[in-house]
């Protein structure tokens, strides 16, 4: 390494293979490094510990990156990083293949701390949630440029993460949409637009095994965003397909994405309705409305671990009011984005609200985000969609 790189003091002995290290466990640097530099990780013995990157602001002080004493987290050190995360999504995965819309790097999952990257055809859309991926972006650029030629780039930081991480971003302006398709679907992703992600990739696998069970059936997709599901299912063959969501502006999104597929879809097009999700199933309940397949994917609850069990109590609601318009023997797809609710206390939560809308639940399969979407075991907290597939026998 060319200059000797600042270090950082542990106060207790540390023995995880966590890559997150708390602030209450670090000593204060007498010259406190900028927030998200990298540097030199040392025990309360001394003994070399690791590198990452440091934010004396943070609630998390180290992001640990690289257990080698002799490779330097550099330029080639995110090159390579980068290179290896497309590599297994490419020659792995195959999922070039499959379409070309899919998670590049997943943060931990994929060794780089708080970067997470999207591909929307020839669009990236680059999400900041360290200060040291912040601070290092440049060499992430120039790192998926090689992997990317002529890519363009949209990037983000919620503003959450900039108050938390002590750094201050402006997102990119004016990114023109990407035209993108998987499994044969085609649909338009809009970071600039209505979401700055553009679209859920995350559901590739769960939308694919869920449409080819739609055939013949009259579909229910609450919280529908940009009509994913529904899009999914009428091309699949739906009889019908209604999607609700209170957002008038992802809904113009939902139409369009239906029109890219209109060949497919035929004379069975979705409907798309602006509404909130509670008033409109106690209305359809009331009414005596039910639905072969009720999808709902509702968007992430809470960032406050104080606030999960209000989340979960949200959840018990949507769930037992959408359970109530699904037809006996019909399939119901429930999700859960929150990180900070387990999958565990997420299953808990469709046994009570199924109690409490007097239905019998059948779990046919739980499932999460696709393979583009790793995460390390040791950092569960990267797994966070939760998939819950049911037949409601009753």
């Amino acid at each position: 390494m060319n200059e000797p790189l600042p270090v950082v003091r542990l106060k207790n002995a540390w023995k995880s293979t966590h890559p997150w290290i708390f602030q209450r466990l670090v000593e204060k640097p007498a010259v406190r490094p900028k927030p998200g530099s990298v540097v030199d990780v040392v025990g309360v013995d001394n003994v070399w510990m690791g590198r990452g990157f440091y934010n004396g602001h943070s609630r998390i002080a180290l992001r640990m990156l690289e257990g080698d004493p002799d490779v330097a987290v550099d330029e080639a050190w995110f090159s390579r990083k980068i290179a290896d995360a497309v590599a297994m999504r490419r020659e792995l995965l195959k999922l070039d293949e499959v379409g070309n819309a899919w998670r590049v790097l997943h943060s931990e999952g994929d060794g780089i701390s708080g970067l997470v990257v999207d591909r929307y055809d020839d669009l990236l859309v680059v999400g900041f949630f360290s200060a040291g991926a912040w601070r290092h972006r440049e060499w992430i650029f120039n790192a998926l440029r090689e992997q990317f030629p002529g890519c363009r780039f949209h990037s983000f930081a919620d503003e959450h993460v900039q108050k938390q991480e002590s750094f201050d971003y402006k997102d990119t302006q004016g990114t023109q949409s990407a035209l993108i398709h998987e499994h044969g679907i085609h649909f338009r992703a809009d970071p600039a637009g209505a979401h700055k992600t553009g679209f859920f990739a995350d559901q590739r696998e769960n939308r694919q095994w869920l449409s080819q069970l739609c055939a013949g059936k009259r579909v229910l997709d609450l919280c529908c965003n940009t009509g994913g599901f529904g899009v999914y299912a009428a091309v699949r063959g739906a009889s019908e397909v209604v999607g609700i969501d209170i957002d008038a502006d992802v809904l113009d999104i939902a139409r369009n994405n239906a029109k890219l597929n209109s060949t497919l879809i035929g004379s069975r097009k979705p409907k798309f309705i602006q509404a909130d999700i509670f008033p409109w199933l106690r209305d359809a309940g009331i009414n005596g409305e039910q639905y072969d397949v009720v999808i709902l994917d509702p968007a992430k609850m809470t960032r406050d671990r104080e606030q999960v069990i209000p989340a979960l109590k949200k959840y018990l609601d949507m769930n037992k009011l959408a359970l109530g318009v699904v037809k006996p023997g019909g399939l119901f797809a429930t999700f859960s984005c929150t990180g900070l609710v387990s999958e565990e206390q997420f299953t808990d939560m469709l046994r009570r609200a199924a109690f409490y809308a007097g239905r019998t639940v059948q779990v046919l399969k739980v499932a999460g985000a696709g393979p583009d979407h790793p995460w390390l075991a040791q950092v569960p907290e990267s797994r966070y969609l939760k998939a819950v597939f049911c037949r409601v026998l009753d």
